[in-house]
C-alpha cells in the first residue's frame, strides 16, 4: 500500500510535536487563556508520542534497537520542552 511504510512510522512523533505548536498557537487565538478544549490535547499528545517511540523501538530489529533509542531519547528530550512551553502558552495568565 505504502512504498515506505518504515518511513512514515518514524515520521509521525515528529508531526505529531509540529502539531502541538500549532494547536497551542490557534487554540490560544480561538480560546483564549487558560481554556480546557485547548488543554487536553496538549496533556495527551505528549504520552501518544512517548508511545509511539516505544512501539518503534519494540517493532525494531537487532542494532537498529539502538538507533531507535538514541532517536526516542533525542526527541522525547525536544519534545518535551516543546510541550512545556505550549501548555505555559495555552495558559497564557490563568497562573496569575
Amino acid at each position: 500500500m505504502f512504498p515506505y511504510p518504515e518511513q512514515y512510522r518514524q515520521a509521525i512523533p515528529p508531526l505529531l510535536t509540529g502539531f502541538m505548536v500549532i494547536w497551542s498557537l490557534l487554540s490560544r487565538l480561538l480560546f483564549g487563556d487558560n481554556s480546557d478544549i485547548a488543554f487536553y490535547p496538549l496533556l495527551i499528545l505528549f504520552p501518544i508520542i512517548a508511545l509511539l517511540h516505544t512501539q518503534l523501538i519494540w517493532q525494531a530489529k537487532g542494532m537498529e534497537r539502538l538507533d531507535q533509542s538514541a532517536y526516542a531519547f533525542i526527541h522525547l528530550s525536544l519534545s518535551f520542552v516543546v510541550w512545556t512551553f505550549s501548555l505555559m502558552h495555552v495558559n497564557g495568565s490563568g497562573f496569575s
